[in-house]
């Protein structure tokens, strides 16, 4: 139900740049991880909105941005559903009548995971042109 992304790819210098930028310059590291956070959140609600009938739209207007946080010493965000019924339709559900009898299991739409995947290069982009203007601000 919700994605993150991680730095996996980065190199060990990048990384280190970043974690200089985190202590150096903290409000622009949070205010750019909102701003990806935010441009996740976009991706995925377009992504649901392709994949997943529309009834009365509550489940793309509950796709949210989350705070950022720091999750093993590194920043992080989070876009992510309040919708209840939002991990069935991400992860699937077996169909059952009003009687209880099963007729069968509906596969799950995985807008998250998607979602995810096509952002990643994106922010992967994004976050060289971030190391880039802090090293032009003088970090």
């Amino acid at each position: 139900m919700s994605d993150g992304f991680d730095i996996k790819e980065l190199t060990d210098f990048e990384k280190k740049l970043i974690d200089l930028a985190t202590t150096k310059m903290p409000k622009e590291s949070k205010k750019f991880m909102r701003d990806e956070g935010t441009k996740l959140k976009k991706k995925t609600i377009a992504k649901a909105k392709q994949k997943v009938k529309k009834d009365s739209g509550n489940y793309q207007k509950s796709i949210k941005r989350g705070k950022v946080y720091k999750y093993e010493g590194d920043l992080s965000v989070r876009a992510y559903s309040g919708n209840p019924v939002a991990h069935l339709i991400e992860n699937g559900h077996r169909i059952v009548d009003k009687n209880g009898v099963e007729h069968g299991f509906k596969e799950g739409e995985h807008v998250f995971e998607e979602a995810q995947k096509e952002f990643e290069q994106q922010y992967y982009s994004d976050v060289q042109k971030f190391i880039d203007d802090m090293l032009d601000k003088g970090l």
